[in-house]
């Protein structure tokens, strides 16, 4: 390709579709390159049966396993209606240290996992951001909450993000649409809750409903400014940058059908790939003035990655059956009814109420809506989420011995939990169980990648006996990090280029005219999802990075 673009943008996800908003409808030509396919109405086809029940989905699960997703069959809400927007695991391979397993959970089409996240939209606070300066742990970001609560509030606008407010600290409100509700045996949950423990404060999701276009809203807003070129299936390899300098130059990549290999021209390339494939391609990246990796003069390129450390509760709500429904918008023909309960973090905020760990952790969850036909007991589900801390050796780095299919090196990845995070897990499944129990829920099983407890009738009692055993087996491998799907750290921002690769505009201080916005680019995990931050942060740079450009200081 002769054009020479503004900016190319690098993935078309979360953090690539706002990316690619932002920089055309400030004035400037966006090439936005993605490495999956394009989506068409076929992948979103309409469930005319009605809902379906939700359960182990071990025969299912079973069939993408030997077809060639034998890790993205393991996510832990798998719908086998969704399995085509996960990856083939044999088409994408990654390596992992020995001894410590990684769940790389991934979709490669235009949208990436905004097909498959539970659309849970949160803001984070300066619990997060300034953790570091209330436990003297690591490093504060870069910035605080008052520097991103206007791209919060603007993401959450084109989201049409709905929610609640309610006035806690660490959870701040945000932008609201409308209002999203609890079911009734969620209210119940939440007021047995708050009369038992006041420092415990269960809110309904903040969340973005289903976009029934389904390519997402910003791209659709990117397409409308005349602006925008989409070339999906195109695996970019390296960052081109120029010897003398070290600025970048453009990008190379290859056509994921044809194998043809093209390099593209830019005046900024922003890198908004995941926080994996992102840290994969500034490594890749290496030449010139960047021997070790683009952006690695400090040599903190790929460390300090993290995810969120998970558990899992499951069981029945005694006197309830059946599904209710508390989704103020109609129920989505593909995705269904959206919706449920959180509860943020209430460990170590504004003193150490627990000495056994520091930082903390939230849960994600449903109770009562899940569908299940008339008759059946109501079901709940709790998903935990803790915090876990930056440690330099927990890193990416390049397979030296191992190369995909379009050449480029598979990333290696040996992150584990430290005694930090096992504290903390267990604690975290500790609470879940009490919160449980105090609102009188009934608990078939409860675990974690270090524990498996069955109660009662055990584990999805009316599925057949291997399928359970095969649940058993599988539990604890299915429950290790990655599984959260939070992902994060690799590139992260800071103020010092001496310890961080990016400084506060998600800019690479070794390469001014390259940006990277995704959660690579976070210095801690936090316990509440990446998503919404990740977006804000792009917006921010965005704007930014188009400011400088236009007035040709970039």
């Amino acid at each position: 390709m002769t054009k020479q673009y503004d900016i190319i943008v690098v993935g078309s996800g979360a953090a690539g579709s706002f990316a690619a908003k932002e920089l055309t409808e400030r004035g400037l030509e966006v090439l936005l390159l993605e490495a999956g396919r394009n989506i068409t109405p076929d992948d979103f086809p309409t469930n005319f049966a009605g809902p379906k029940e939700k359960g182990i989905q071990l025969w299912a699960r079973a069939k993408a396993a030997v077809t060639g997703q034998p890790l993205q069959s393991r996510v832990a809400f798998y719908g086998a209606q969704q399995r085509h927007l996960f990856v083939k695991d044999s088409e994408h391979p990654y390596s992992t240290a020995r001894g410590k397993p990684f769940l790389w959970i991934r979709g490669k089409q235009l949208g990436g996992r905004l097909h498959t996240f539970g659309r849970v939209l949160m803001r984070w606070s300066d619990f997060d951001f300034k953790a570091a300066s209330r436990d003297g742990y690591g490093q504060d970001w870069p910035i605080s909450y008052a520097d991103l609560a206007p791209y919060y509030s603007k993401a959450e606008q084109v989201l049409a993000v709905r929610g609640c407010p309610e006035g806690i600290s660490n959870l701040p409100d945000g932008n609201f649409a409308g209002p999203s509700l609890l079911t009734a045996a969620e209210q119940d949950f939440k007021a047995r809750t708050t009369q038992r423990w006041s420092d415990r404060k269960p809110t309904s999701w903040r969340y973005m409903p289903p976009n029934i276009k389904r390519v997402p809203q910003p791209i659709l807003d990117a397409l409308e400014t005349g602006r925008l070129t989409i070339r999906s299936d195109s695996v970019v390899r390296r960052i081109e940058t120029d010897p003398a300098t070290g600025r970048a130059t453009g990008v190379e990549f290859v056509d994921r059908t044809s194998g043809e290999v093209e390099v593209v021209p830019a005046r900024v390339v922003m890198v908004c790939a995941s926080a994996i494939e992102s840290v994969r391609l500034l490594l890749n990246s290496a030449g010139g003035k960047h021997p070790a990796g683009l952006g690695n003069s400090s040599g903190n390129l790929g460390r300090y990655f993290m995810d969120q450390v998970p558990n899992l509760i499951m069981g029945t709500v005694p006197g309830r059956t059946g599904s209710e429904v508390a989704d103020p918008l109609p129920p989505d023909p593909f995705y269904g009814a959206s919706g449920g309960i959180y509860i943020p973090r209430f460990s170590n905020l504004t003193a150490r109420t627990n000495p056994e760990f520091i930082r903390g952790f939230g849960f994600q969850g449903t109770v009562g809506r899940l569908y299940v036909p008339e008759g059946k007991p109501a079901r709940y589900a709790f998903m935990g989420f803790g915090e876990m801390l930056p440690q330099a050796d927990n890193r990416i780095t390049l397979n030296p011995r191992r190369k995909d299919r379009w050449g480029v090196p598979i990333p290696h990845l040996s992150v584990a939990m430290g005694g930090n995070e096992l504290a903390m897990l267990r604690e975290q499944e500790r609470s879940i169980r009490e919160m449980a129990l105090n609102a009188g829920l009934d608990i078939e099983f409860a675990g974690s990648s270090q524990s498996f407890q069955e109660e009662g009738r055990g584990a999805f009692p009316d599925a057949d006996w291997f399928s359970r055993l095969l649940f058993r087996l599988n539990f604890r491998s299915s429950m290790s990090l990655g599984a959260a799907i939070h992902e994060s750290g690799g590139a992260r921002m800071g103020n010092d280029p001496a310890t961080s690769v990016l400084n506060e505009w998600n800019q690479c201080w070794d390469a001014p005219n390259v940006f990277v916005t995704d959660a690579s680019s976070f210095p801690t995990s936090g316990c509440t999802g990446t998503t919404l931050t990740l977006m804000a942060l792009t917006i921010r740079a965005s704007e930014y990075a188009a400011r400088k450009l236009l007035a040709g200081e970039l």
